[in-house]
């Protein structure tokens, strides 16, 4: 009986991504929707009247296939058309002409949102692939980045000259969504959040114009994009503060199977409690694969070899694989498998924790088995789902990582209480349940809310939601709280046409 559920639901399964294939099939090559890609007038328009380096790309080509493609499947849409800018002259013009029509657009950095219509669309895609650029100013000891790159690529440039940034913490991530939402990396116990070391914004307005944003240049403005996402215009390149980066870390990850659980939540417990070194990091992520929980720990230390007995009851616990070692930055972020995920439906999620106490990490452990038996391919009493991967990460920062910049930011909200951004994921590979995922992943992060509170995490519901893990149905009072009216003052200034708003996002109202 189990064997024939699961036949048959994987025919269907197979049956609905055979037609979802030619549906796009259809799409891309315009054979079966006359109405799209080049005899759209939006489209035509972009591509006569932005110069001849910036290209529009069409369905049924490479450059348009690759341009809308996302990490997550869920958030790719077929859009009329891709413009592939290379100035930001060229920007502004495409911005005053969806301004001026009213087209819905999106803004795709490195793609790595796991909400649809986020940096994705059905109207006018644009694609900020071309602004790649890293220089280092070792003068003014900054880094002049391009909003289209992912966080590898930078790593890699500034390497030679031993300086690093404030950045992502696993391969594959964007550049500009990642900053212009916060940023928290490997570096943020010392630093601060990635919005505390931006110096300036090459930003394009909504009504076209170019301008490079500073403190000094525009202090409003300045506050309004760190942390305010798409809703100012379109950043096209940032200054980031750079800082010296020993020619080798130390870390890695290492995969523990259910048996060791107990053992890894008592290490991960005792850690986030005694650990106030800021150059060391962990995250401890209870995933379940198949059916079967286990752990992916990622070790960090900021110098070739920590200091002795920093990770040991770490190192001491039985393992599953074990790769840490002494490596170069780029290495350590390219150490977990970070895009074995892609190409697959998923969403993200995160509950704010100020203390990682085990009883809270077994309510972690404990949702984890839950909603990974009772939505996994794996055949079980309540039947069989299209779930695929269940993650659930800690990842505890040190209690002063929001003093480490005087100034206020967007988000977030309120410095003076800190939180650690506890984040959820699911995947999973029928769309038809798309619904179904979402509702578990943000019932899920209820439980795991109300976990905390009743052991004594109050007024968690005052704390920002960090954005790029938010959902996208979090409301925009959640992330920007108190910040909220002057971002809207700010919006009526910078953007009074709303232009921004026919991008997709946590937008800030007019």
């Amino acid at each position: 009986m189990v064997a024939a559920a699961l036949v048959s639901r994987y025919a269907a399964l197979a049956g609905f991504l055979s037609l979802a294939v030619q549906v796009v099939s259809a799409k891309a090559d315009g054979s079966r929707l006359p109405e799209r890609g080049l005899l759209d007038p939006i489209c035509r328009r972009i591509d006569d009247e932005t110069s001849s380096a910036t290209k529009v790309y069409y369905p049924g080509t490479p450059k348009y296939v690759e341009a809308i493609h996302h990490w997550s499947w869920r958030s790719t849409e077929h859009s009329e058309c891709v413009v592939e800018p290379v100035t930001p002259e060229d920007v502004g013009r495409v911005l005053q002409i969806v301004g001026e029509t009213r087209t819905p657009f999106a803004v795709k950095g490195g793609g790595h949102s796991t909400n649809p219509g986020f940096s994705s669309t059905e109207g006018v895609h644009i694609s900020m692939g071309a602004f790649s650029e890293v220089t280092y100013d070792a003068a003014t000891q900054t880094a002049q980045i391009g909003a289209g790159l992912v966080w590898d690529d930078v790593y890699a440039a500034l390497e030679p000259h031993q300086v690093n940034v404030v950045g992502g913490r696993v391969s594959g991530v964007g550049v500009a969504g990642f900053t212009l939402g916060g940023g928290f990396s490997w570096k943020t116990n010392q630093y601060g959040l990635t919005v505390d070391t931006v110096e300036a914004y090459e930003l394009v307005k909504p009504d076209g114009t170019v301008s490079t944003v500073t403190e000094s240049s525009d202090s409003e403005l300045f506050f309004g994009l760190k942390g305010g996402l798409n809703n100012f215009g379109i950043v096209t390149k940032f200054t980031l503060r750079t800082h010296p980066q020993t020619e080798d870390v130390w870390g890695g990850l290492i995969t523990f199977t259910a048996n060791s659980i107990p053992e890894v939540t008592a290490a991960t417990a005792e850690f986030s409690a005694t650990v106030t070194d800021p150059k060391a990091s962990i995250i401890t992520t209870y995933n379940v694969l198949a059916g079967s929980p286990g752990i992916s720990l990622l070790l960090f230390y900021d110098a070739p070899t920590p200091p002795a007995g920093l990770f040991d009851r770490f190192l001491e616990i039985h393992h599953f694989t074990r790769d840490v070692k002494t490596r170069t930055f780029l290495d350590l972020v390219k150490a977990p498998p970070s895009n074995v995920q892609a190409n697959q439906r998923g969403l993200f999620h995160m509950v704010p924790v100020l203390e990682y106490t085990p009883s809270f990490i077994n309510a972690v452990v404990n949702q984890s088995v839950y909603w990974g038996t009772r939505l996994s391919t794996i055949p079980n009493v309540l039947g069989l789902h299209s779930g695929t991967f269940f993650s659930y990460a800690v990842e505890p920062f040190l209690p002063n990582i929001y003093t480490h910049n005087a100034n206020p930011t967007a988000y977030p909200y309120s410095r003076s209480r800190f939180f650690s951004p506890f984040n959820i994921y699911f995947s999973w590979l029928d769309p038809l349940e798309d619904d179904l995922f979402q509702r578990s992943v943000l019932e899920s992060a209820r439980e795991l809310l109300d976990a905390a509170q009743s052991q004594g995490q109050s007024n968690l519901g005052e704390v920002p939601l960090y954005p790029n893990y938010a959902a996208g149905t979090t409301p925009v009072e959640v992330i920007y709280g108190d910040h909220l009216d002057e971002l809207k003052a700010l919006k009526a200034r910078v953007d009074p046409d709303n232009v921004m708003g026919l991008a997709g996002g946590f937008k800030i109202p007019v």
